[in-house]
């Protein structure tokens, strides 16, 4: 009785945070503030209003003379009283004199943009848009090709090209390529469905999470006559998918019980995951996560790599789509990383920050070492004029050394590894849940503008809302110990 008394309460109270958020919103961009770069034929749509720790951020984009502007979206933070406490915005400057009439035609467009890949089987439609980021708005033409990759592997781009010029302006790559009795986490339980007929690898409360056998992309959920599952060989695809299933639901409580959120897709549901394809690799594709093979041949569906490819997802479905110039693998290591010591299944995996320590991909150990990046070839410590480069996985080295410093410190006294600073500083950590919730509530912040700058910026306004002075001169603590300059107008703690 209780508990059916205090429910409604709870959602209430959420629903007047963002109901109030909203109306400030809607207040805020009606007045066309500059502070909104807003140009004089900026028309405005409201997206997602999500509430998090008495917080509600609202998401817009904009368009131009009725074309959307690619770049021109933002967020409004308000606080439980309807309060505006920040905004996120992705543009320099407002849009004017931009041309809106296209010399390039789609048909061309859509041709440049095939290619990209070393073949096609899916073309978007293009779209005209007006394209800011990174530079100048210029007019461009928007569309998705789906294919295979020149270097190999799945491949899904968001291409635009100069509408007057025919320059590939961006080619944003969609796929994130990721490096029962279950093969890695031993005896576990899962949820599945009851069938007419035995019962199924389909999660019951999760929306859409499911795992089958790939069968060469003719993906088939597992079934079977009895509810046990695997015999915990890693070669064993109900072994592989005890793993998934069990990680696809741990990583659903971690979600609700540390950050408030409802699945990885925001709305109570996730991503169906096949296993089987023939590479050494994993993939988030936007539709599905697809499972290979590590040079063993055995599965690798670690707890930590498969929370990594759902954190792909979480990315994706918060404002700003999926992060760029080098963050995008150092978000979904954090998700990965999380759930692991959220699970905390020490007999078989005692928690690290080291990714993939248990699949050994290529047989030299862990892919990412988030405590000393610099541990495998290429990756920095540090923040410098050489990131973003051509790989997100080495790149995440920066970010995922904050994350580390952020929630453990430089010498943690807890039996975690000690960790180098860039500038020789010392840092006493926050705690891995606090980490994570201050990364988590930053996300909700995410513009197109993306990088580490801008992710230092809002994880300062994260720790701000969560009304923990002392966990924000952490963060900041923690990206001057990585090199990650303070931007301008940077918030005070």
């Amino acid at each position: 009785m209780l508990l059916g008394v205090q429910l409604p309460q709870v959602d209430a109270a959420r629903s007047s945070v963002q109901d109030k958020g909203v109306a400030a919103a809607e207040a805020l961009v009606a007045s066309r503030p500059s502070k909104l770069r807003t140009g004089s034929k900026d028309w405005f749509v409201q997206g997602a209003a999500v509430v998090s720790q008495d917080h509600a951020y609202v998401s817009y984009g904009r368009t131009y003379e009725g074309l959307p502007v690619v770049g021109g979206d933002f967020v409004v933070v308000t606080d439980k009283s309807g309060n505006v406490v920040h905004t996120s915005v992705a543009q320099d400057t407002p849009v004017e004199n931009v041309p809106t009439t296209a010399t390039v035609t789609d048909e061309l467009a859509e041709h440049i943009a095939r290619g990209l890949l070393a073949s096609v089987s899916e073309t978007v439609d293009a779209r005209l848009v007006v394209y800011t980021v990174d530079g100048p708005a210029r007019l461009a033409w928007e569309t998705t090709v789906a294919g295979t990759a020149r270097e190999g592997g799945p491949s899904k781009r968001q291409v635009h090209v100069d509408a007057l010029t025919g320059a590939v302006l961006d080619s944003q790559e969609l796929v994130a390529h990721g490096t029962g009795n279950s093969a890695w986490t031993g005896p576990v339980r899962i949820d599945t469905t009851k069938a007419d007929i035995g019962y199924s690898m389909i999660d019951p409360n999760i929306k859409n999470f499911s795992c089958g056998n790939y069968n060469k992309g003719n993906g088939k959920v597992l079934t079977k006559w009895v509810d046990r599952w695997g015999n915990g060989s890693r070669k064993n695809l109900e072994s592989a998918c005890s793993d998934v299933l069990f990680a696809g639901q741990v990583e659903n409580r971690m979600l609700a019980e540390w950050l408030g959120r409802s699945g990885p897709d925001g709305n109570g549901g996730a991503w169906p995951v096949w296993v089987g394809i023939d590479e050494e690799n994993a993939y988030y594709t936007g539709r599905e996560i697809q499972i290979g093979h590590n040079k063993a041949g055995e599965w690798i569906t670690s707890l930590d790599i498969l929370a990594h490819e759902m954190g792909h997802g979480i990315d994706y479905a918060t404002p700003g789509g999926r992060s760029r110039n080098g963050t995008s693998e150092f978000i979904a290591d954090v998700f990965g990383t999380a759930t692991e010591f959220y699970a905390g299944v020490a007999r078989y995996n005692e928690p690290d920050y080291e990714i993939g320590e248990q699949i050994n991909l290529h047989g030299n150990g862990p892919i990412r070492y988030m405590y000393d990046p610099a541990k495998v070839s290429g990756h920095p410590n540090c923040y410098g004029p050489g990131i973003p480069s051509w790989t997100a996985h080495a790149d995440a080295g920066v970010g995922n050394h904050w994350y580390y410093l952020l929630a453990e410190g430089s010498n943690p006294v807890n039996g975690q590894p000690t960790s180098p600073t860039c500038d020789n500083s010392t840092l006493t950590g926050i705690g891995i849940k606090d980490a994570t919730k201050i990364l988590y509530n930053a996300m909700l912040m995410k513009t197109t503008a993306s990088g580490y700058p801008s992710y230092r910026t809002w994880t300062i306004q994260a720790a701000k809302n969560l009304g923990n002075p002392a966990h924000c001169e952490v963060v900041k603590a923690a990206w001057t110990a990585v090199s990650v300059p303070a931007e301008a107008g940077e918030p005070a703690c």
